[in-house]
């Protein structure tokens, strides 16, 4: 699978690595206005393809993603001192026209995969800009956050992540929503497989718990500026679902109407495979958790209708 990665910075070259090391591209094409750094991060990512399976790793222009199956997009500018976030959102807009505009053109069959944040709302500005077919512009949505939340469970519980099966819900941000009262732990509710091993979900585990999911992000960067091998890893996990149509359920942000908020871009649990997202699955939640998934649905449509 031929993938393009637009912005070989620490999330776009963090997932041209993954890519590399779980053998899920082929091909992988990094684009970035700094050339001679995208030309490094290629021939750094190159580097470790001895180590895993084969796979050629370039830097190149936008007429080298002829091809692509996804292209990532990873690009975008910073917060200006005394900027706003509105003002920043609109630059970022104008950024994501130009390079969707020079996307398209050259893979015009290709899955745009957004990881630029405020994710929620770039995705849902670039699914306007491509107009392109419902569920081929993918935001990376809460697939971090679901990570993070299934780790920190897992260590409670003492068990493999991979057997801890709950997400998080919403905008990636200050908003979002940790859906406890459907995660399970193997096909047992999450409350009395903890009772069974003797680790019970208290209101202080699940405070830092919580906390420690949304948190993290802030601590992180405050350890080293910011985040990317998590996120890498998640763009990673996106793209092999569609490589291998593995109608995979990751929770992803794509546009549709949550619970009376119409045509707003947040994550649900969603069907994955070779054509984008095709299915949105409804969790069961709780009355609280309902209330706080529809004001995280608000708060992302103010700002996409304010930019």
């Amino acid at each position: 699978m031929k993938i393009g990665i637009v912005g070989a910075g620490m999330v776009g070259s963090a997932a041209g690595f993954a890519l590399v090391m779980q053998g899920i591209a082929s091909e992988i094409v990094l684009i970035d206005l700094d050339e001679k750094r995208a030309r490094a991060e290629a021939e750094d990512i190159a580097h470790a393809v001895p180590f895993a399976s084969s796979a050629v790793v370039r830097a190149g222009g936008y007429d080298d993603l002829h091809g692509a199956w996804v292209v990532i997009l990873a690009c975008g500018v910073g917060q200006k001192p005394g900027e706003t976030r509105l003002q920043l959102l609109g630059r970022n807009a104008e950024v994501f026209r130009s390079v969707v505009g020079q996307v398209l053109p050259a893979a015009p069959e290709a899955i745009l995969l957004v990881a630029s944040n405020p994710v929620d709302i770039m995705g849902q500005i670039t699914a306007r800009i491509a107009g392109l077919a419902p569920g081929r512009v993918i935001g990376s949505g809460t697939i971090l956050d679901t990570a993070r939340f299934r780790w920190l469970l897992s260590r409670h519980l003492g068990i493999a992540p991979g057997s801890v099966h709950g997400y998080v819900l919403g905008e990636h941000g200050d908003s979002e929503v940790l859906a406890w009262s459907n995660a399970r732990a193997g096909s047992v509710p999450l409350a009395s497989f903890a009772a069974q091993v003797g680790a019970p979900i208290t209101e202080d585990v699940r405070a830092r718990i919580d906390k420690g999911v949304r948190r993290a992000a802030y601590t992180i960067i405050e350890g080293k500026g910011a985040t990317w091998y998590g996120i890498g890893a998640g763009l990673a996990r996106i793209c092999r679902a569609i490589g291998g149509d593995e109608q995979a359920v990751l929770s992803v942000s794509v546009p549709g109407d949550v619970l009376g908020v119409q045509d707003v871009a947040l994550s649900l649990p969603r069907v994955v495979g070779a054509a984008g997202v095709t299915a949105t699955l409804w969790p069961e939640l709780d009355e609280a958790e309902t209330e706080g998934l529809r004001a995280s649905a608000e708060l992302l449509k103010g700002l996409v209708e304010a930019v």
